[in-house]
């Protein structure tokens, strides 16, 4: 017997498995990263994590299950989909961290631990980020059998001087190796993410790396104005929190970068990416991204779309519609709940969730509509939370109505869409 969710809940359509493990942390980075020994070595604490992880899968998936029902699955699944609020799948993201340094038999059993008790589409999207150094991108054959759809690497910059400035231990030579690598070896979607207005670097020293990318013929470029954030004084790392604290050293080098930061540089960067991109045939399907037809990232749009997708792993965000759910950062607490020393049967990890009202909802559904090229309806513009800013959007030329009476920004609105969205809220 299927039991009702909370009013709003639906079960998920996309799954996000966090892998927290990097060589080495770089100094800007405020996702939920363990690097250095507890990644590779005799002190590696990759074993533990997966043993974890896979306790989560089974645990949350438990929860879904006395929920939802369970998924169909084998002979008689598309049958079985009439007495049942569960769907397989549509999209499984391993992010991080680097997912790419686990062993490519460990991505293999996680898929297939999902597939029996989440359940895979036949054409899910199956996303791993990697990092493009030579020891760190995996064998991109072996993704493959394991079912690896989608690989994002992180290339930041393709010039080795301002990769030294970022802290990445990779070379601008190496981005184009793992990108040959991976389509040898037939994987069918790839992504490059690329960072503008870093300290130092010119609007022309930009134009270089967005040549560089697009010679490489990747399918999809995600494009992201550096930003230094303070989790820490934003109170997002305390024990349930969901940001681990800032190092000295990380601190310290923020400090200086964002004194060599200009808005009107980076607002010149982004302008020419849009021009670039487009007569490269990228169309920009969200602020940040772009994709050649037919590689739009599903599982990022179903963020945008505000679609319920489950999360695991330290940090990881979990939706269904009606709550948001995440896991605390730290790993320590979080092996400590799934796989306790006692040996006992682990419980689900420390963190918090929220419930989204209505007004909150409506806010959401805006903003996130703005942020793809699709926009919203028209009628949004007599309703709240727009009816207010409306005009003065659209006097400002950061809106538009297209002719199918649907509200977008325009490229002004884009990279004014923080002034525009904190009205909003």
């Amino acid at each position: 017997m299927i039991t009702p969710g909370a009013a709003g809940s639906r079960p998920p359509e996309a799954l996000y498995v966090h892998v927290p493990f990097c060589v080495s942390l770089c100094p800007y980075c405020d996702f939920v990263v363990v690097a250095g020994a507890a990644a590779r070595g005799p002190r590696s604490r990759v074993a533990a994590f997966l043993a974890a992880l896979r306790r989560e899968l089974e645990l949350r998936a438990d929860a879904l299950d006395a929920r939802w029902g369970p998924v169909p699955v084998g002979a008689g699944a598309v049958e079985a989909l009439s007495r049942t609020a569960r769907a397989p799948l549509a999209s499984l993201y391993f992010g991080g961290g680097t997912p790419s340094l686990l062993p490519a038999e460990e991505i293999a059993g996680i898929v297939e631990l999902v597939r029996g008790r989440y359940g895979l589409s036949d054409d899910a999207e199956v996303t791993l980020e990697a990092n493009p150094g030579p020891d760190e991108r995996g064998d991109a054959a072996a993704l493959r059998a394991a079912g690896v759809t989608r690989i994002s690497f992180g290339a930041q910059v393709l010039d080795d001087a301002t990769l030294r400035v970022l802290g990445r231990r990779h070379h601008a030579r190496d981005v184009a190796a793992a990108i040959s690598d991976a389509r040898e070896a037939g994987i069918p979607s790839l992504n490059l993410d690329l960072l503008y207005d870093v300290s130092g670097q010119t609007v022309d020293a930009w134009a270089g790396t967005l040549e560089a990318a697009l010679d490489l013929r990747p399918d999809h470029l995600s494009l992201y104005a550096l930003t230094l954030d303070d989790p820490d004084a934003e109170g997002l790392t305390g024990p349930t929190g969901d940001h681990l604290p800032v190092t000295r050293g990380a601190r310290r080098w923020r400090q200086a970068a964002v004194r060599g930061q200009d808005e009107d540089r980076a607002s010149a960067m982004y302008r020419h990416a849009v021009q670039r991109l487009a007569e490269a045939g990228f169309e920009g399907y969200e602020i940040s991204n772009w994709a050649r037809p037919g590689h739009e990232s599903r599982h990022n749009l179903a963020y945008w779309e505000r679609r319920p997708c489950e999360a695991i792993g330290p940090g990881a965000h979990a939706f269904d519609g009606a709550t948001r759910r995440w896991n605390a950062a730290r790993l320590d607490a979080y092996l400590a709940a799934l796989t306790p020393i006692d040996g006992g049967p682990g419980r689900l990890p420390p963190g918090g969730e929220e419930t989204v009202d209505a007004d909150t909802a409506a806010v959401e559904a805006v903003i996130l509509g703005l942020r793809t090229s699709r926009g919203i309806p028209v009628a949004a513009s007599c309703r709240p939370p727009l009816a207010d800013h409306f005009d003065w959007a659209l006097t400002g030329g950061l809106l538009e109505v297209t002719v199918d009476d649907r509200i977008v920004l325009t490229t002004t609105g884009r990279l004014l869409s923080n002034e525009l969205f904190s009205r909003l809220v």
